[in-house]
């Protein structure tokens, strides 16, 4: 398999869909692969890609971080997912938004937009937050499921006023510590030779490196709870054990396995796109964990080009990470991420 896997994202690379890649794949509970493909950097000069090079997660961010944050707090018995957003955010209550709950917007049923370009505008975090407060809604909450942003930005808001921290200081205390994650975090501070470099920046005049990419995130700051997160591939095979070892690591529970199980659910079998909390499920047609993974398999994509999947049917998980936004937004990913994920099942 892995002569087979480095071959396909060695033939990517040539093909200049991704600059390269790191992977990381378990199966029952053993590391079968580990791997860094290709180059962290293209331009202006090449660098090549390390295992332990730092990555922009992007929408990983929203089940690395957030998820886990949300889901300490109910095994806390400080929310529940039939909460509504506006018990903890007040002013979010309004223009349709009254009865919408935290597990409308965990499951991207709430209704509201997908994206909203504030960074346009130059909004700051508060300003975001005042708008999506104002905000109507682009259809009848819990119809169908429209992928949010908006949502993920709520929740983050959401953790804070509960915990009366900073989002970054509750994550990092209650999930990355006790996981010996120690080098994932929001704003990092490596050095350059470190980091997968992304996309060319107008406004820097150069491509971003160890800054974040989505830029409704770097308007607020660097920290959001739908995007924001840099690690590498290390500290998030240490997450990937704790989901798999229903929420313990190295003997330390970090989340109850009741508030795990709860996640994986689906709660959008009306839609054509299945949904957890948080998790992407294995949808009836389309997928980016392929034709192979078991209808049980569970995951999320981050738009730099980085994604997790867990297939609990066969303990198989699969970690990769490439940083496909410095060659620009090609759609090439789309087709990349199902054929590898089909390649390493059938290879089992």
């Amino acid at each position: 398999m892995q002569e087979k896997v480095i071959a396909f994202l060695q033939n990517e690379v040539e093909l200049n869909h991704i600059p390269g890649a790191v992977i990381h794949v378990s199966h029952k509970g053993q590391v079968i692969m580990k791997e860094a493909v290709g180059n962290r950097v293209v331009f202006p000069e090449k660098a090549p890609m390390q295992f332990n090079t730092v990555f922009d997660l992007a929408s990983m961010t929203k089940v690395v971080a957030t998820l886990p944050a949300i889901l300490k707090l109910m095994d806390e018995g400080e929310i529940r997912l039939d909460d509504r957003v506006s018990h903890f955010l007040p002013a979010f209550g309004q223009t349709g938004k009254e009865e919408l709950t935290l597990r409308h917007l965990l499951t991207h049923t709430s209704g509201l937009p997908s994206h909203i370009e504030y960074f346009r505008e130059n909004l700051n975090t508060n300003q975001i937050l005042e708008r999506i407060y104002k905000q109507s809604l682009d259809y009848t909450t819990g119809e169908k499921v429209v992928y949010s942003d908006l949502g993920l930005i709520t929740l983050y808001n959401v953790v804070e006023t509960v915990t009366s921290e900073k989002f970054t200081d509750f994550v990092g205390r209650e999930i990355f510590t006790p996981l010996e994650m120690v080098e994932t975090g929001y704003n990092p501070t490596f050095a350059n030779e470190r980091y997968a470099v992304t996309e060319f920046s107008e406004m820097l005049g150069d491509y971003k490196t160890g800054k974040v990419h989505d830029e409704n995130t770097e308007s607020m700051g660097g920290i959001s709870g739908h995007a924001g997160l840099f690690a590498p591939i290390g500290d998030l095979a240490k997450f990937a054990q704790m989901i798999e070892n229903n929420g313990v690591y190295n003997g330390k529970r970090i989340l109850s396995e009741a508030a795990l199980h709860l996640s994986r659910k689906n709660y959008t079998g009306f839609d054509a796109e299945h949904r957890g909390l948080g998790w992407i499920l294995k949808s009836p047609t389309y997928s980016s964990c392929g034709d192979y993974f078991s209808e049980r398999s569970y995951g999320h994509t981050g738009f730099t080009g980085t994604s997790i999947w867990f297939d609990p049917e066969v303990e198989l998980h699969v970690i990769l990470l490439t940083n496909r936004v410095h060659f620009g937004r090609k759609p090439a990913i789309l087709r990349l991420r199902p054929r590898l994920h089909n390649i390493i099942r059938s290879n089992l």
